[in-house]
């Protein structure tokens, strides 16, 4: 199984999302390399290797893990993502190669321009867990 890592991004009410080489929207997310301690590690190396971001502060309490399967030159991958929820007071966005857009969103216009469910749900996690701490 392949293990990535991701952020839900959050800057004043805005969600940052990518906009990947297939066309689909999620967040900024990547594999677990040798060298990276442990999962926050791996989100600090691809935000800042997909974004220029490197100012985040997460929000403890969060995590949430998604599974899915894909195709990739014919054979099947079992893949999870690890996610985490992370602000930052930057909104500048050097994209890498790896993306064809990004946008920051409202909480509910991210919810619309999700491409997948997982990511809707990992979405509504992070809002309800940014209303308990009183930070929506």
């Amino acid at each position: 199984m392949e293990t990535s890592c991701g952020v839900v991004l959050v800057n004043l009410g805005a969600v940052l999302l990518l906009q990947y080489p297939q066309g689909h929207w999620d967040f900024p997310k990547g594999h677990i390399e040798a060298s990276d301690a442990n999962h926050k590690a791996t989100v600090r190396r691809e935000l800042k290797e997909e974004t220029g971001i490197d100012d985040v502060s997460f929000l403890e309490g969060f995590h949430r893990r998604t599974t899915y399967t894909f195709t990739h030159k014919g054979r099947r991958i079992e893949k999870e993502v690890h996610w985490y929820l992370a602000e930052t007071e930057s909104l500048d966005v050097v994209l890498s190669h790896e993306h064809r857009g990004h946008l920051w969103l409202d909480w509910e216009a991210a919810a619309s321009q999700l491409t997948h469910d997982a990511g809707l749900q990992v979405l509504l996690g992070a809002r309800a867990h940014m209303q308990r701490l009183g930070r929506d």
